[in-house]
């Protein structure tokens, strides 16, 4: 079951913020990070943010999140995340298939590590397009896509 999340409320930010840790560790020694941005990102970080978070629920225990950051004109998947345990198992594809149902912008973004090859080929799979790459200053080279 997939839902919209109060990130506002502290349990439900503690929930988030372990499926985020879960999942970033291993796209860290995907893309062989010696840093990582978003394991550093905590639960106060996830309670102020302006985006939107949605849920993907399973036996009752969060299993995926998808983070969607809203702008005039478009729509950008700022971060999705799966529980390892519970890769491949096509909750990925529904939480796309559920923004991209309930966000009804003509242009959809998404950035991901450019080794990060089972992100790119979902996103390809989804009609996603190749942007742009560029390296990041904490050594990620990454890219960006666009559904238009």
């Amino acid at each position: 079951m997939i839902e919209l999340l109060n990130h506002r409320n502290k349990d439900i930010t503690a929930l988030i913020y372990k499926v985020f840790q879960e999942s970033y560790v291993v796209e860290a020694q995907l893309l062989k990070a010696k840093e990582f941005p978003p394991l550093k990102r905590q639960v106060a970080d996830f309670i102020k943010d302006d985006t939107d978070f949605y849920g993907y629920w399973k036996h009752q225990e969060l299993v995926a999140v998808i983070e969607i950051r809203k702008f005039d004109g478009s729509t950008h998947l700022q971060s999705m995340v799966v529980v390892p345990q519970y890769f491949r198992q096509g909750i990925a594809q529904k939480l796309i298939d559920h923004v991209l149902e309930t966000y009804h912008t003509p242009i959809h973004t998404v950035e991901t590590g450019v080794d990060n090859i089972p992100a790119i080929k979902l996103y390809e799979k989804n009609g996603f397009k190749y942007i742009k790459e560029w390296d990041t200053n904490f050594g990620i080279r990454k890219v960006r896509f666009e559904r238009k």
